[in-house]
């Protein structure tokens, strides 16, 4: 998957009133060989004398479909034939040309490009194509309707990249969007400085030259001559190395461009991340997320045009994976929208990637398709980075979801807390750990399960004071959703009143001679009763909080309404009202994670956390990762 994603060959066509050539091409390969070869082994074979050859469809023939690949490159193709398919009519200019030949695919987009008008006495003669050599210093008497005629003209550019027939949408759809950058640039340097006629002019020149010399002898003397063919040699080796393109045109005009399939296997080997991934996580990009550079400050300005390098110097700046793209937005003086421009063009890039802030209640666990094994080389750079520190050691602490508050203590020095950041950023950049965010589901109880329900509200309700001290503390802990979602199963109440009779028959026996006090049993009751009236005076107040509480309810239907009646904290105004406000916001169906409702909802987490734990009956809590941010890295 990772070899249909390189091109095959970049091919350079012109074509104007003299015809069509094909003046330069890279590699540098006769095309034609393997076919000359082919045709000797099939004369050296023994055929039917009387088979009958038929060579009227050249392209089909199956010389061409054995040869069109070999090792990654264009073979089995002539220039002229080429040269004669990519030279296409006027009609088919300015829009995107696409060729399946055997098992290539042939990509471009030809460009109409009007010579630049000049004056006959900046005219040269040594010129040998018409756009130049019809004008000399002293014209003839018929030199202005010449000059007239070299003003009409028009010549037609087209560079084609050849493909492996099985590459995907994306990447046809980005070599298509290079040819046509090409095709615009070469027209504004033509209509600038002639650009273009005197490069095609040295081509065909050097071609004429070298006629009796082999093909690929006249191939490397056109790239050292001409810098447009020396351009489209180095176009080719980045694309076949890194994606990433930021190349000049007549020491002029720099043209960035990145192919996004190859340029993210820079930081995750075998990832196929198409630009369409990368839409649609930049669309779900929020003033809460952070960026997390994965390349040093100097690899920047190579993906910005000079004219972007200043706000793009003020937000690297303000750069802080600690803190949000709106915090970054605020100390590098810049809009959040502009702030968005820049950190989307920096992943598309791959210089960036998208996290949520680093913080220690952050949830990371090993990544499934983490490369550590023993012969990874990210061991040795781990210990590199980090000296005296064991990369399977420090990951292991994260084979179960863990934050990193977890893996940090009061007593711990500062600095030790700074390196375990580091370690964890670092893993991040190399994709071996992911963050889990906690997403709520709204789902009261069935009524098949109203009865054991009940049972454990009355369980809770006729505990004692110990009980009560044990569910404050659970309320007030600190953050940890694995205790809200691992509660003791409901006890029957019949097991509860032997406990009781046991107990009351027990302390009958032990105190005869001491004068009699309530049993035990009317103490609980007493307290439950007690308890009772305390939660409802202090819930509510008068008739005006059981009318709010009504109106709230009716959010709910018949069966959620009766759900949720049987939770305690149901009867507080302030945690109903909580609750009602986020579930019709839709926060409740497993689409937000509770960064994003904390955010949107200007919620402290222990608030959250609270409302969740008290409401736990009828709302379920899970951890996974952010669809929109993992969706770059899964994709293979």
């Amino acid at each position: 998957m990772e070899a249909n994603v390189n091109p095959l060959a970049v091919i350079l066509v012109y074509f104007d009133s003299k015809g069509d050539r094909l003046l330069y091409r890279y590699p540098y390969q006769t095309l034609g060989q393997t076919e000359v070869a082919t045709d000797e082994q099939r004369k050296s074979r023994k055929r039917n004398p009387y088979a009958a050859a038929n060579t009227d469809d050249l392209l089909q023939t199956p010389t061409h479909i054995s040869a069109a690949k070999s090792q990654g490159q264009l073979q089995g193709f002539a220039d002229d034939v080429l040269s004669a398919l990519f030279a296409v009519k006027p009609q088919l200019c300015n829009q995107k040309f696409e060729l399946k030949l055997n098992d290539v695919r042939f990509v471009s987009h030809p460009t109409l490009i009007p010579h630049k008008e000049q004056r006959p006495s900046n005219a040269s003669s040594s010129i040998s194509l018409p756009s130049a050599g019809g004008v000399t210093a002293n014209p003839a008497p018929a030199a202005p309707s010449s000059v007239l005629a070299v003003k009409k003209q028009q010549m037609l550019i087209n560079i084609v990249f050849a493909l492996h027939a099985q590459a995907s949408y994306s990447i046809v759809k980005c070599y298509h969007e290079l040819s046509k950058r090409l095709g615009l640039a070469l027209k504004f340097e033509e209509q600038r400085s002639g650009y273009l006629t005197e490069q095609t002019a040295h081509m065909a020149r050097t071609h004429d030259e070298q006629q009796q010399q082999p093909l690929e002898r006249t191939l490397e003397l056109i790239a050292e001559r001409c810098s447009l063919a020396q351009a489209l040699k180095s176009i080719f080796h980045d694309l076949c190395t890194t994606g990433l393109l930021s190349t000049s045109l007549n020491q002029n005009l720099t043209l960035c461009f990145c192919l996004p399939a190859k340029a993210h296997q820079l930081h995750k080997k075998g990832s196929m991340v198409d630009p369409e991934t990368i839409d649609r996580c930049l669309r779900a990009l929020k003033p809460y997320h952070g960026m997390l550079l994965l390349v040093d400050f100097a690899e920047l300005l190579d993906c910005v045009p000079p004219t972007g390098a200043r706000m793009l110097w003020q937000l690297v700046d303000a750069y802080n994976p600690l803190i949000s793209l709106q915090s970054m937005a605020s100390n590098a003086d810049l809009s959040i929208e502009h702030v968005y421009k820049l950190v989307s063009h920096l992943v598309y890039w791959a210089k960036a990637t998208i996290i949520y802030p680093l913080c220690e209640t952050n949830v990371y666990v090993i990544a499934p398709d983490a490369p550590l094994h023993t012969k990874s080389h990210l061991v040795e750079k781990f210990s590199t980075r980090f000296a005296g520190m064991s990369l399977f050691e420090v990951i292991s602490d994260f084979s179960l979801p863990t934050s990193i508050g977890h893996l940090t203590t009061p007593l711990q020095q500062p600095a030790r807390q700074g390196i375990l950041a580091q370690m964890v950023l670092w893993m991040l950049q190399h994709h071996l750990l992911m963050q889990l965010h906690t997403y709520v589901q709204f789902m009261p109880s069935e009524d098949e399960f109203g009865d054991s329900a009940s049972c454990g509200h009355q369980l809770r309700g006729a505990s004692d004071d110990e009980g009560d001290q044990d569910a404050d503390q659970d309320e007030l802990h600190d953050g940890s959703m694995l205790s809200m979602s691992s509660q003791p199963l409901p006890v029957p109440v019949a097991s509860i009143n032997h406990r009781r009779d046991v107990s009351e028959d027990h302390s009958s026996l032990a105190s005869d001679n001491i004068a009699v006090q309530p049993s035990s049993s009317h103490k609980s009751n007493f307290s439950m009763t007690a308890s009772l009236s305390t939660e409802n005076c202090d819930s509510i107040d008068s008739m005006e909080d059981e009318q709010k509480l009504k109106e709230l309810l009716q959010v709910f239907n018949d069966a959620d309404r009766a759900a949720i009646r049987r939770i305690p904290a149901s009867l507080n105004v302030d945690d109903l009202a909580l609750l009602v406000k986020l579930y019709q916001m839709g926060y409740f169906k497993s689409e937000h994670h509770l960064e994003e409702i904390m955010y949107f909802e200007n919620l402290r987490r222990s608030q959250l956390l609270q409302l969740l734990d008290k409401f736990r009956d009828v709302l379920i809590i899970y951890e996974t990762e952010d669809p929109a941010i993992a969706s770059m890295y899964n994709n293979k």
